[in-house]
């Protein structure tokens, strides 16, 4: 396990920081349109509770550094359109559909396993050649958040999730990520994190306590205002 941060002490990741702490937008100034975004919840079973995948934001970071969040962040125009190595399944396409056209659903997913491999070196897919075929058909639907009007940067973040046994590789990435390493749910909930990162760990951990086949069934959430969390059906 990757060392702690203590809990007393690249702006694109929707997880990367206390949303009642960033900039705020000038008085007057329309609201901000959310960018859509994506965060992967990577896990797996060991010694009684799960563990997930998750880093610290660089030091150095404007936006909340040496936050622990998950890979993520937001969606990009050369993520819609792609090849991948499998599709969504259906019960995944219909829950990311239900407040996206199938465009972007699917973009969501592909930006998912992209940020993925380029903050933490692992593949969720192949490669052929440059291309990253993604391995849609692991992803599961977790939840989304909407950041508030009220700040100068805002996400509309969908958080998927997959289980390590379908990725492959060696930690490393480009470095925006700190601290790499498998987390304890337990312990994870202990650290640096932002408000909206301790409830989706909360999510996560409602999630994982549902049979497998039936997780698609649960109600759909939204996280919005200050992390208020919503019915999103």
């Amino acid at each position: 396990m990757a060392d702690l941060p203590r809990p007393d002490g690249g702006a694109d990741n929707p997880g990367g920081g206390d949303l009642r702490r960033a900039a705020a937008r000038e008085p007057g100034k329309r609201a901000v349109k959310p960018r859509h975004a994506a965060s992967l919840i990577v896990w797996r079973q060991a010694r009684g509770e799960p563990e997930i995948l998750m880093g610290m934001r660089h030091a150095k970071h404007k936006f909340m550094p040496s936050v622990l969040v998950f890979p993520g962040g937001r969606v990009d125009r050369a993520d819609h359109g792609v090849k991948a190595l499998t599709e969504l399944r259906a019960e995944t396409e219909a829950l990311l559909r239900h407040r996206a056209p199938p465009s972007l659903a699917r973009a969501l997913g592909v930006a998912a396993i992209r940020e993925l491999e380029e903050e933490t070196g692992l593949l969720l897919g192949k490669r052929k050649g440059e291309r990253l075929l993604a391995d849609l058909a692991a992803l599961d639907y977790l939840c989304r958040a909407v950041t508030p009007p009220s700040r100068a940067m805002r996400f509309n973040a969908r958080f998927l999730l997959a289980s390590a046994e379908a990725v492959r590789g060696e930690l490393g990435g480009s470095g925006e990520l700190e601290g790499l390493g498998w987390y304890p749910l337990s312990k994870a909930l202990e650290a640096r994190l932002a408000d909206i990162t301790r409830k989706i760990l909360g999510e996560f951990a409602q999630w994982i306590e549902v049979p497998a086949g039936q997780r698609y069934l649960r109600p759909k959430i939204v996280y919005r205002g200050n992390d208020n969390r919503m019915s999103d059906e």
